[in-house]
């Protein structure tokens, strides 16, 4: 049995993408990230050589931290992940490929830019980068006109608009072309992505849900003025499309309820 301090791939995977995943810090030295630059989905690269630094900025949270095989960079922490990075991989559990995450400000942040008033996939790229990318991701909604500007002045990397990378492709919308960029393919995810598709780009036939999810997203448009209050709350939307993509969806439900023999 693991100890207490230790959790399995497999309970750690449970948990992230979900709402109250614990911090996850990457605490493998920089010869074996340059080996395999991926990471965890929503890790926090650190260094053991100054914890005395960053430790305090986690105080009061869940956290969990991972070296290359769980052993001592990692051993005495609230809760470490058993075999490291070296099980994580060998499982076949997802991976972020680092190569399109867009440079980090001062405070270690990803800075985003797109249009004003998000409906569809202006909400569902936020928080696919939020709960699998990075955490700390800033989003900053502007005028259609001024985006390519605050991208400039302010070093954020524009998504959703036409002309850019991270933008529809074909009959992908963007969310779709996050999930190949990043490499955060799963069932769960391709799942939702289909949904999101329905939804953004007006193929209801995609997907039963998509027609929820986008009269959802039209009521959210409404309810708020702020954008940022917006994805407060679209957040949550996500994350219960989520958890139903991963372990709902054989479920029904009628009335009256089921009554026993």
């Amino acid at each position: 049995m693991p100890a207490p301090t230790i959790i399995t791939a497999q309970q750690l995977a449970r948990r992230i993408g979900l709402p109250d995943a614990p911090v996850l810090i990457d605490l493998r030295t920089p010869e074996d990230a340059a080996a395999d630059p991926r990471f965890l989905p929503a890790a926090i690269r650190r260094s053991h050589q100054d914890v005395a630094d960053w430790a305090a900025g986690f105080a009061g949270r869940e956290v969990v931290v991972t070296c290359q095989k769980g052993l001592k960079l990692s051993q005495g922490a609230a809760e470490s992940l058993e075999g490291g990075f070296e099980a994580w991989r060998d499982a076949g559990l997802s991976l972020v490929s680092p190569a399109q995450v867009p440079p980090r400000d001062a405070q270690g942040r990803t800075l985003w830019v797109t249009r004003a008033r998000p409906k569809v996939d202006r909400i569902a790229c936020p928080w696919l980068i939020r709960r699998f990318v990075d955490p700390a991701a800033v989003f900053l909604f502007v005028a259609p006109t001024e985006v390519a500007a605050v991208a400039d002045r302010f070093g954020a990397t524009p998504f959703d608009i036409e002309g850019v990378f991270w933008s529809h492709r074909g009959d992908l919308c963007t969310f779709d072309v996050m999930l190949d960029e990043f490499a955060l393919h799963s069932a769960p995810l391709d799942r939702l992505a289909m949904i999101v598709r329905g939804a953004d780009t007006a193929r209801p036939d995609l997907a039963p849900e998509a027609a929820g999810l986008l009269a959802a997203s039209l009521g959210l448009s409404r309810m708020y003025r702020d954008d940022l209050a917006q994805l407060d709350a679209g957040l949550a939307l996500y994350d219960a499309f989520y958890r139903w993509a991963r372990d709902a969806t054989d479920e029904t439900h009628n009335w009256p309820a089921a009554r026993p023999a």
